[in-house]
């Protein structure tokens, strides 16, 4: 495990603007579409300013409130902001967390580059930069980023695609269509490359046909990841290309995108009639998306227990304040385009109707009782 030492200044601001950074949060009113600065006693140890993209998304919910919780725990206040997927919004809540001296920023961005502006005001008060889950790109402001292995998120995306057509009963060559996530979000491209470092050799010898011929990234993407935005595409891609023919897989990087899939797909006769929904995988173990597994409709997800992760970064705030080495275990992969972001990463779990229930209530993310079964 690779060690990196936090800067003596870090330490420094630590001590100097703890007191600073507790009583505005205290004291200022919070901006609109904020969750405002913790409930709990004012923290001895100052206020943490943590940036999320939005509320439409169950797991943006839970990573936030996991933070929020950790944090607290460790003794900080937190000033905790949901963005609604409106860049001006976060590039101003981050601006006003600058501007209240939080002593950490931990921003999951709705942009990785729009942030640009308000993470040089950052560096420039000493204020230290986390991304969280999602990389900033294209600035020197970002000191670490905790996230999952995004490339073999991708990898198991393709693996549990091929699982479920080479199980489905149809024989190849299959039929499939590839969707990939919001293009100026920097993880998509990841999770789209490690899934084709699967399905492009199974492309290229002919196991699998990509029927619509849309297989570049910049021709799949799904902005802001939206279900409707999903589920009009695949709409167009059924009306287009599957007129007198089947799709049998769809390669999905999203629970959210992956619903917005299936609504077309049975909006379109399949899953009635004996036509058979296709295979569709999907990522985050959204509840919703975990009882569609259940049921049959979508076929696999990418568990990522936002708890870790949370965990994780609540311990790099710590280690960063604390003027201690930080813990990471990748320093060559994440290049944001002026440097390579130290990393944390953790890892993920393929899930699908075999393991669905016992990996979820074993790590207690779900009960079964939330899962619909006994």
């Amino acid at each position: 495990m690779r060690k990196l030492v936090a800067i003596a200044a870090t330490a420094a601001l630590a001590l100097t603007v703890t007191a600073c950074g507790q009583n505005t949060a205290a004291t200022s009113a919070a901006p609109a579409g904020t969750e405002g600065a913790s409930s709990a006693p004012a923290a001895e140890k100052g206020t943490i300013g943590v940036a999320m993209p939005t509320k439409t998304s169950e797991r943006w919910i839970k990573d936030g409130d996991y933070l929020k919780k950790t944090l607290e725990e460790a003794g900080y206040t937190v000033n905790l902001q949901y963005a609604n997927d409106d860049i001006p919004t976060q590039v101003t809540q981050v601006s006003d967390m600058v501007t209240k001296k939080n002593q950490v920023l931990v921003i999951a961005a709705i942009d990785g580059v729009a942030l640009k502006g308000a993470l040089a005001d950052a560096k420039e008060n000493n204020i230290p930069v986390i991304a969280y889950d999602r990389l900033l790109r294209e600035t020197d402001a970002v000191s670490y980023y905790t996230t999952f292995d995004n490339f073999k998120v991708g990898v198991q995306q393709g693996t549990s695609l091929l699982t479920g057509l080479e199980g489905s009963g149809t024989k190849a060559p299959w039929n499939v269509e590839l969707f990939a996530g919001s293009a100026d979000d920097n993880n998509a491209k990841f999770f789209f490359d490690g899934a084709m470092s699967v399905l492009q050799p199974k492309i290229d010898d002919g196991t699998i046909k990509i029927v619509s011929g849309e297989t570049e990234f910049n021709k799949v993407t799904t902005l802001r990841w939206d279900a409707g935005v999903a589920k009009k595409r695949m709409e167009n891609l059924l009306t287009k290309s599957y007129s007198d023919k089947d799709v049998h897989g769809v390669l999905a990087p999203y629970d959210g995108i992956s619903r917005g899939i299936i609504a077309a797909l049975k909006a379109s006769g399949y899953g009635s009639g004996g036509k058979a929904i296709p295979i569709v995988t999907g990522q985050d173990a959204e509840l919703d998306s975990v009882k569609m597994i259940l049921s049959g409709e979508q076929f696999s997800t990418i568990f990522k227990d936002t708890r870790e992760l949370a965990k994780t970064t609540a311990n790099m705030v710590q280690e960063v304040l604390g003027g201690k080495e930080v813990t990471v275990n990748d320093t060559k992969t994440y290049d944001n385009g002026v440097k390579v972001v130290p990393t944390m990463l953790l890892e993920p779990v393929s899930i699908d109707k075999s393991n669905a229930v016992q990996v979820l209530t074993d790590a207690g993310y779900y009960t079964k009782a939330d899962l619909g079964v006994s």
